[in-house]
């Protein structure tokens, strides 16, 4: 995907790309001794003399790279990580203090988890593909409908298909049979089903029956504010119309004069004439539909993205953190820490925007499943 992810431990955050990735012309070296006398006294409630976490969600420091310690002990000291108890505790200590830690922890052996192997895990793509069963008779095989009326759900932006479904099963949307279908499908069902109709490719529908494309243009300025240029969204929240079913187009902007809330459409729906809606949705229906998202076919190929910076490697001249065998839960909050922007890192946080909660559980399962290396 596009680009399509806060720690409880008292030492390190994991999953830290720092804007650019970061090296050192050599490796750092501690005080191994000096470390751990430390460690015995700051560290060990949470992350073990072992440097292994002493409950889910607490980070294995245990073998990471002695450069990325320290790197995330000063941004602790320096309030770049919002710990308090980290912030306490490493303020009081010098940069040799930090150094020290890091270098203790680095020379221990890595972590053993005895449920570790390396296995296959399904992607939310994977998942979301058995689900979209369900959706065939009407959607299509692959999210191209060709019933009148019935939307295109290829290439659609992912996020937007989730809210769309979980609108139905509220009843904010008035269909009866979307209202019972995948009513027991839980969050992370509907995420993995979106990202596999985000995945493909839109086909153009039919020339819309009536209305002036031209025409419609002009009155789409407004719509172009939120849906993008031509109808194609380049937000994850937003839908693309592009290309669009026109019967279906009509319906849904006429939708907001009666059950579907939301304030601005409301507003703007409701100084448009019939003749407007339908030369709207005929522009909107002639543009080219591109697809929203180019999502992995497996969790494997996402990761192989984050290994040019997480991989196996001993190099010292990479700091950012090992993430193989590390604490699935720990791995989940870190993830979804930078997307919602609550960690420091400008390149983290564009990387795992687009992120649903099912695609980072993935993630941080098959890395939790990896032996440490």
């Amino acid at each position: 995907m596009k680009n399509f992810l806060l720690g409880v431990g008292l030492l390190v955050a994991l999953c830290g790309c720092t804007d650019k990735p970061a090296t050192t012309s050599k490796p750092l070296t501690g005080d191994v001794t000096a470390g751990k006398a430390i460690a015995d006294k700051e560290c060990k409630t949470c992350h073990g003399l072992d440097g292994k976490g002493v409950a889910p969600a607490i980070p294995h420091l245990a073998a990471q790279r002695e450069a990325y310690l320290v790197a995330a002990l000063k941004e602790y000291k320096e309030g770049k990580r919002g710990h308090a108890a980290l912030r306490n505790m490493t303020e009081q200590m010098s940069e040799t203090d930090l150094r020290n830690i890091a270098a203790y922890y680095a020379g221990q052996p890595p972590v053993v988890n005895a449920a570790a192997s390396d296995i296959k895990h399904s992607s939310p793509y994977e998942q979301g593909k058995k689900l979209a069963q369900k959706c065939v008779a009407c959607h299509g095989e692959d999210g191209n409908s060709k019933a009148a009326g019935t939307p295109t759900l290829a290439g659609q932006q992912p996020h937007y298909l989730v809210a769309a479904i979980e609108e139905y099963h509220q009843g904010d949307r008035a269909y009866a049979t979307m209202k019972s279908m995948l009513r027991d499908a839980s969050k992370l069902d509907l995420e993995g089903l979106a990202l596999y109709f985000a995945a493909q490719t839109p086909v153009q529908r039919a020339a819309p029956p009536r209305g002036d494309a031209v025409a419609g243009e002009p009155a789409t300025a407004m719509c172009g504010g939120c849906h993008g240029g031509r109808g194609v969204s380049a937000d994850a929240a937003t839908p693309s119309l592009a290309g669009q079913d026109f019967s279906y187009l009509v319906k849904s902007i006429k939708s907001y004069r009666t059950t579907r809330k939301n304030w601005g459409m409301q507003r703007y729906v409701a100084g448009l004439s019939e003749k407007d809606i339908d030369n709207i949705a005929a522009f909107y229906a002639t543009q080219t539909p591109k697809a929203a998202e180019q999502v992995p076919g497996s969790t494997q190929e996402l990761a192989e993205k984050c290994n040019r910076c997480h991989d196996q490697t001993d190099n010292p001249a990479i700091v950012a953190p090992k993430m193989r065998g590390q604490d699935k839960d720990y791995l989940v909050m870190a993830l979804r820490a930078y997307r919602d922007d609550k960690r420091e890192s400008t390149t983290m946080h564009k990387m795992s925007f687009p992120y649903s909660n099912a695609l980072i559980e993935s993630l941080a399962s098959w890395y939790a499943s990896q032996p440490a290396n």
